[in-house]
């Protein structure tokens, strides 16, 4: 079943790589609750086929990254690039999309997040087996507020400027 507005996230985990060791954190992979990263935060998460792909590299993360400071400006705590990826690559990806520090690259490893919140999507046909469609959503303290879910091979309101028009 697909996730909808007023929906909390199911519990899950995602992993990050982090790339200067702090309290809590070391350095390299490192695996999160989702329901504890959400609690008390407005949280812009936007989901999408894979790293290093055309519409991914060349559309979709870079419109986040160059609309954080608005994002943020309207109340946004965080932004997540969610991909079903490791977290080796979507570490580097974002290094590659100048992403570090603005958009949290959150490794979907095994594809069991997009799997609970229902959006994930078969690309055996491509090679690359299961993976998350693309869209975007607000999380308000876990809490689905805004959710814009994309035709298969579109890219039409999953963008950052739908998002931040919608709040």
């Amino acid at each position: 079943m697909t996730i909808k507005i007023g929906d909390h996230l199911p519990e899950g985990k995602l992993a990050e790589f982090i790339e200067v060791e702090t309290a809590g954190c070391s350095l390299g992979p490192n695996t999160f609750n989702v329901s504890e990263l959400v609690k008390g935060k407005t949280i812009a998460i936007f989901g999408l086929p894979g790293a290093y792909t055309p519409t991914c590299s060349a559309k979709h993360v870079p419109g986040y990254v160059d609309h954080a400071a608005a994002l943020k400006g309207k109340g946004v705590d965080e932004i997540w690039c969610v991909s079903v990826n490791d977290a080796f690559v979507m570490g580097a990806w974002g290094r590659d999309q100048k992403a570090t520090g603005t958009v949290r690259m959150m490794a979907d490893g095994n594809a069991d997040f997009s799997k609970a919140i229902g959006l994930s999507a078969d690309f055996s046909q491509f090679g690359m087996g299961t993976r998350s469609q693309r869209y975007s959503m607000l999380v308000k303290d876990g809490v689905v507020t805004q959710l814009n879910i994309e035709q298969p091979g579109k890219f039409e309101v999953s963008n950052a400027e739908t998002l931040l028009g919608q709040l």
